[in-house]
């Protein structure tokens, strides 16, 4: 039996080092420029230091991921060629996409190199996955946080490309790459800025002993002395609605897919992704390794398969809201 794959982020070379020391399967990362949805100060590669990255996770047998996860601009789009081509010439084992014109390009410049479609594709149905493999060829699909895993198990009946999931970090409730709640405040989408809540976007202050959280100026939250206070993204913020106030649309925490491990594997998927490219070595470090352990256990013995309380207190402490949630994995969209 194939063993379904642990893929970590790497947003730098220790924590990719990290992702890979820690029993990684596969990483992915980004370069260093607007090509990356994590174009953070600090963080992403260089080509000298993506060679450095993929040579050591090609030592220890792993595999390593580009991921080309924003678009185009129409003002000078070459940048975004300019990294598919880096990535064909480092041989990378896959490349991430999104953009039509990008996936074009690359499938006839670099048929070598896997395709695998973004999560900003937000491709969900058998229909968008077989027309991006009919016109790009593409060997995998990683598909939006929006599906039951029955929805999956019923979609991998109906296609032949693998499929790759989200099994930990930070929850999207929308449709991703379809999201307009942030860009409706700060006038910037996150398809281009990588980020929901641009730093320069967001405010906190202090009024009367209670801390506000502001987004583009919009007030997300208000916070009691004492209160733990979530970065203000729309979507978690904490609203007036029927008369009272609280996280509308999401609470803060984060998405573990372990209590369900079993489900997910059997539903037949490819890859188990880590999301943070954003986040600490500590965290890749330790969420890859707890990962690791749990697709171990299960393949000792499906049958008996249990996540441990020790699994989840660990990674409730990396999470978002020192909490977690299983998402639409088992509960539909109402």
């Amino acid at each position: 039996m194939k063993k379904v794959e642990v893929l970590a982020p790497a947003g730098n070379l220790p924590s990719l080092r990290a992702a890979v020391d820690n029993g990684a399967n596969a990483v992915y990362f980004g370069f260093r420029d607007a090509t990356n949805a994590r174009n953070f100060e600090g963080l992403n590669f260089s080509e000298s230091e993506a060679v450095q990255g993929i040579d050591y996770a090609r030592r220890h047998g792993v595999k390593a991921n580009v991921v080309l996860n924003t678009f185009p601009q129409v003002h000078d789009p070459s940048p975004w060629y300019r990294a598919v081509d880096a990535a064909a010439r480092l041989k990378a084992d896959a490349i991430i996409l999104a953009n039509a014109a990008l996936l074009r390009y690359c499938h006839e410049r670099h048929p070598q190199l896997p395709i695998h479609l973004s999560v900003q594709a937000s491709a969900s149905n058998a229909e968008a996955i077989r027309f991006y493999q009919r016109h790009f060829h593409i060997a995998r699909v990683i598909l939006p946080r929006v599906l039951t895993a029955p929805e999956i198990r019923a979609l991998h009946e109906k296609i032949d490309v693998e499929l790759e999931v989200f099994a930990f970090g930070g929850l999207c409730v929308m449709a991703e790459g379809r999201c307009h709640l942030s860009s409706f405040v700060t006038g910037v989408s996150p398809n281009i800025e990588g980020v929901c809540s641009p730093a320069r976007a967001v405010r906190f202050e202090n009024v009367d002993g209670k801390l506000r959280t502001r987004l583009g100026g919009a007030l997300i939250a208000e916070y009691a002395e004492g209160e733990d206070a979530a970065y203000p993204t729309i979507c978690k913020g904490r609203f007036q609605a029927n008369d009272r106030v609280y996280h509308v649309m999401e609470e803060p925490g984060s998405l573990n897919i372990l209590e369900i491990l079993p489900q997910v594997i059997e539903a037949g998927v490819s890859s188990l992704k880590i999301e943070g490219r954003q986040r600490t070595k500590s965290y890749v470090g330790t969420v890859t390794k707890i990962l690791r352990q749990a697709v171990d256990s299960y393949y000792e013995d499906p049958a008996s398969y249990r996540a441990k309380p020790a699994w989840i207190r660990a990674l409730n402490a990396t999470s978002e809201g020192t909490t977690h949630t299983l998402g639409t994995y088992e509960e539909s969209w109402q």
